[in-house]
């Protein structure tokens, strides 16, 4: 990388860091784009070299997030023996939920802005940080792998498992509501194997 692409990043990499401060602690309404390049330390014209205003900056910066979630838990996940898509699935989102419970200030943030548009769009196709991974070619290739046909909408299944994890868990980490998170698990993993072999294909048995 050259001296000029790696400033390039650095003051990228600023400048999300940056608004991340001023979202979780002013929240996004009241935080301008002057505040961010002020705190940044840039001029506002290198703000609009990479974002296009304070909202795409919050896209980017959710789906980056997201991203360093699921890469986390994507190596945790490489380092087991698990071949199940299941217990893959459900490793996965036990892993992000255990990393969520620790950062409470990252979980508000995420709950209240992503959106499966933003996840898909903003992580997949418009993230300029080169360390952030295609999620769906992971999900197609590396966790479906060649069971990737054995399913009837494999994209709208990873649909419903998201919103489902991200709608019950918030509640239950933060104000232990309608139970703590422990012992929401059990129940919210059922309904992820039940969500799975909805979509699953029939399979004929010939005699």
């Amino acid at each position: 990388m050259s001296k000029i692409e790696d400033n390039k990043k650095r003051k990228q990499s600023t400048l999300l860091k940056t608004a991340f401060e001023l979202f979780t602690s002013k929240g996004i309404n009241k935080t301008s784009i002057s505040d961010i390049v002020n705190k940044a330390g840039v001029a506002k014209g290198t703000f609009y070299l990479y974002f296009t205003d304070k909202y795409d900056i919050r896209d980017k910066l959710i789906a980056h997030k997201a991203s360093e979630l699921f890469q986390h838990a994507y190596v945790k996940l490489l380092a087991s023996d698990l071949t199940d898509f299941e217990d893959r699935v459900i490793f996965l989102v036990d892993h992000m939920i255990d990393e969520l419970s620790k950062n409470k200030i990252l979980l508000d943030f995420i709950s209240k802005n992503l959106t499966w548009r933003i996840f898909k769009h903003a992580l997949i196709s418009c993230s300029n940080q080169k360390e952030d991974i295609n999620f769906m070619e992971i999900y197609h290739e590396k966790i479906l792998g060649e069971g990737d046909g054995a399913f009837t909408d494999p994209e709208v299944m990873l649909f419903l498992i998201i919103e489902l994890v991200g709608s019950t868990c918030k509640s239950a980490i933060l104000y232990e509501d309608p139970v703590n998170i422990e012992e929401l698990k059990p129940h919210l993993y059922q309904m992820i194997r039940l969500i799975i072999k909805t979509y699953e294909k029939e399979t004929i048995t010939i005699l």
